[in-house]
């Protein structure tokens, strides 16, 4: 779904190489190269290729891998390709596969798999983090490939030299390195090789693991999917789009910028590529939605929620340009759907920041609601250029706060509830 994403910083499996799934070489023509998160190749020699389904193929890797029953739900089978070329096959995380079944999961090799997805989404900034975050993740990312830290080892000087294999690429630029990702967010952080040493030393140890340094991994890795969880488009599908600027200067100039459309089962979240931070995040009950196709005009998905211009209550729509608008649409309908029968009354947290317990976790493990001031993972309605609703195409008009004056018919029906204005930045307090 999202091998159509321009990826700025460090690129992902889907962008180091224009790659095929089917063998040109090789003794069968049916040789099937299937790509795991890390990069590594699982090669299948399959026969009567044309008539394998999905199912049987899935079935085949996991065989391959030794994995469990549960690796059917927490994996999928994705066909990715950078530029819309020949795909290649991953076997990457299932969108539709819920946190909380995630936090049960023991299987070594599963975590292993589920931590390299994450790391690798993170260190590419798909999932924008901000740099305390960054540091914390870096840090058990040194714990898994450095082994328990030692004073003293690895020094700050050591760790410089391959700082990208642990923390985003924009944070690693040489001269400005974390500074420049600071620069006017309020956050308070050392440079970026002493930040993720500290935090490194910080890295709990289990309480009597005293075995091999590959038995006492898994901790590590579900120490790692828990902190990614608290950041709310975590499993996501990620989609290629742009939104217009909103105009600027004296000359009133806009145009657009690139941006990517996280889906998941929670909510739909606006990431802006360049600067790597959250231009709107929803849940499904704060939106309506509906998309155009280039039949109709250009293609588009349409994001409609509350807002209010100059203190007035208003219906706001962000337009989001791109080809795979309908796919998107219908993603988010299926994500609706799944969600209303899997767990019609449970509580879903807030895509703009703070998130509810996973499953069965008890009350006094809940993970922190990230509401920081200046944080990347908060929506910025003020960089939006958005639409405040448009009554019958004529002309722009103010409306009272319910969304059953909606633009759109497409939206997650909860009965009669209060109006509730989607907060920027700016109104967050620090948490």
């Amino acid at each position: 779904m999202d091998g159509t994403e321009d990826n700025a910083g460090q690129p992902g499996p889907a962008d180091r190489s224009h790659r095929s799934s089917v063998s040109s070489v090789g003794a069968r023509a049916a040789d099937v190269l299937v790509y795991l998160a890390d990069d590594t190749v699982v090669p299948l020699a399959m026969e009567n290729l044309p008539s394998l389904t999905a199912h049987e193929l899935h079935q085949t890797v996991r065989e391959v891998l030794q994995l469990p029953d549960v690796a059917l739900d927490a994996f999928a089978l994705w066909l990715v390709s950078p530029l819309l070329d020949e795909p290649s096959l991953q076997f990457r995380r299932n969108v539709f596969f819920p946190k909380r079944r995630e936090l049960q999961i023991h299987d070594k090799e599963v975590l292993r798999l589920l931590y390299e997805e994450a790391k690798s989404n993170v260190l590419a900034a798909r999932y924008p983090c901000d740099v305390e975050d960054c540091e914390a993740l870096g840090a058990l990312v040194c714990r898994v490939q450095l082994g328990p830290y030692q004073p003293g080892q690895p020094t700050a000087c050591a760790l410089r030299e391959k700082l990208d294999s642990f923390l985003p690429a924009h944070l690693c630029k040489r001269g400005h390195g974390l500074f420049a990702a600071l620069r006017g967010r309020g956050t308070k952080a050392g440079t970026g090789e002493q930040g993720l040493l500290n935090a490194y030393s910080r890295v709990k140890e289990v309480a009597g693991s005293e075995s091999e340094h590959e038995a006492s991994l898994s901790p590590h890795y579900r120490a790692y999917l828990l902190k990614c969880h608290e950041l709310p488009f975590y499993g996501s599908a990620f989609f290629h789009g742009e939104i217009d600027k909103p105009a600027q200067g004296f000359l009133h100039r806009g145009g657009q910028k690139p941006v990517s459309v996280a889906i998941s089962l929670e909510g739909v979240h606006v990431i802006d590529s360049r600067e790597k931070h959250v231009l709107l995040g929803l849940r499904f009950q704060e939106l309506s939605w509906d998309h155009t196709s280039p039949e109709e005009e250009e293609s588009a998905l349409w994001l409609e929620f509350d807002g209010d211009s100059e203190g007035t209550p208003v219906n706001k729509l962000l337009k989001v340009y791109s080809k795979q608008a309908e796919l998107m649409s219908s993603l988010i309908e299926y994500c609706i759907e799944l969600s209303q029968a899997s767990e019609p009354a449970a509580p879903q947290e807030s895509a703009a920041g703070a998130a509810s317990a996973p499953g069965n976790s008890p009350p006094a493990t809940q993970r922190p609601q990230l509401r920081r001031q200046g944080s990347v993972v908060c929506s910025r309605i003020q960089h939006l250029s958005t639409i405040d609703y448009v009554e019958e195409g004529e002309q722009i008009k103010r409306v009272k706060p319910k969304r059953s004056t909606s633009f759109f018919s497409r939206q997650l029906s909860l009965g009669q509830g209060s109006y509730t204005v989607v907060q920027p930045t700016e109104s967050l307090e620090q948490g």
